[in-house]
């Protein structure tokens, strides 16, 4: 048995979890997936002062609290930045840090930093995206039309702050096993990204990386293909 605690990206909570947390109950393992503060079910928890260092907290204090041992830490998009910095405070519970469609970014640098045209939103939340997969379909792959009704009903704003505030000390694959699980870049850009030192990837010169063509939400787009990697990247 494995330990699991999953962290999403922007806009979505721990539900977008739920088939990949099935499968991995199934199989025997300890599974949390996480909401982080903010968004979705704890959206009534959203303010000016939610930032990263928020959701670094919500991670550790999850596993302190739980008193998870062993853990393999995943983080969605958004999600790398906290676990990656919550990986380097936790670093003696933590058998492997996994990035699905993500990376530890550089110290220094925010989410927005690297977001499509780098425009701050006026309020405290980022508003989710429209959801439209004609408009977005490299991302956007794989998903049916249940999967983008859910992301559509349910996405809610993201905190601002967060996206804002840049990555403080953060562990890198030097530091602990890392897996990258790559969807939308092709391996070989992948390696010409990080050749380049391009900031997705910073950070992961020592890591797996395991391919799965699909769009950036693989949790809804192919749960069963991911819950397969994450189980093998835990042992099974």
């Amino acid at each position: 048995m494995s330990t699991y605690i999953l962290v999403p990206g922007m806009w979505i909570g721990a539900w977008a979890w739920r088939q990949v947390t099935s499968e991995l109950r199934a199989g025997g393992h300890d599974v949390h997936p996480l909401t982080l503060t903010g968004v979705a079910d704890r959206s009534h928890l959203l303010g000016p002062d939610v930032g990263l260092d928020t959701h670094i907290t919500d991670i550790v204090r999850l596993a302190e609290a739980e008193d998870l041992r062993d853990i393999v830490l995943v983080g969605h998009s958004y999600g790398g930045l906290p676990v990656s910095a919550a990986a380097l405070r936790l670093r003696d519970r933590i058998r492997a840090v996994v990035y699905v469609d993500s990376g530890p970014l550089p110290e220094g640098m925010s989410q927005l930093d690297v977001s499509a045209d780098g425009t701050e939103p006026a309020g405290d939340a980022v508003p989710p995206r429209p959801w439209d997969a004609a408009a977005d379909p490299v991302l956007l792959a794989g998903l049916d039309g249940t999967a983008l009704d859910l992301l559509r009903t349910r996405s809610t704003g993201h905190p601002l702050a967060s996206v804002k505030q840049p990555l403080g000390a953060r562990a890198t694959s030097a530091d602990l096993p890392a897996v990258l699980i790559a969807c939308t870049f092709p391996l070989d850009q992948i390696h010409e990204m990080m050749a380049a030192g391009h900031p997705f990837f910073a950070g992961l010169a020592e890591a797996e990386i395991i391919p799965l063509a699909t769009g950036h939400w693989p949790m809804l787009s192919e749960p069963g293909k991911l819950a397969g990697i994450l189980a093998s990247v835990g042992g099974e």
